[in-house]
């Protein structure tokens, strides 16, 4: 499978078993897969792909990031945008890396790649980026540790 940048897809259960003492979002399935993830591959590991979370729960995360830019000026948690036709969030502090053997498939819908706007997708990998910046410089806004999750990826992949 051609993993493409800036496209959604669906991880595999197998993933979060590896992961499961971490707190990530789990797979949900009634009759519809979710949640589904926005991707970007790393700069510098091409073979990790780091996986941003989508919610449409937009006024619930509007809040939060409201009082938090009041407490501080950038607020790196959240992008929010719009993904088939519906106000969504990409939740940036819910970011994790994984590889390719992980991803399940490709977010279609009538039969089209998911597209959202340019815009919105370098908004997404800029804050991204900035946050697994972070991270390792030992400051995490992921509410797990996204530099060990990358660690055990890249042990596990070799």
């Amino acid at each position: 499978m051609i993993v493409e940048d800036g496209k959604f897809y669906f991880i595999k259960d197998k993933f979060f078993d590896l992961f499961k003492d971490y707190g990530l979002m789990l797979n949900k399935e009634n009759g519809t897969k979710r949640p589904c993830y926005f991707c970007f591959r790393d700069k510098y590991k091409k073979e990790i792909i780091w996986f941003v979370p989508i919610s449409t729960k937009y006024e619930k995360y509007k809040k939060i990031y409201e009082y938090k830019k009041q407490k501080r000026h950038k607020v790196y948690n959240f992008v929010f945008g719009e993904v088939v036709g519906k106000k969504s969030v990409f939740l940036i502090q819910n970011i994790f890396p994984t590889t390719e053997e992980y991803i399940l498939e490709k977010y279609i819908t009538e039969n089209k790649d998911v597209e959202i706007s340019l815009n919105v997708k370098n908004k997404i990998i800029a804050h991204s980026r900035q946050v697994i910046m972070k991270a390792k410089r030992g400051i995490n806004i992921p509410f797990y540790n996204i530099i060990e999750m990358e660690k055990i990826l890249l042990s596990n992949n070799k």
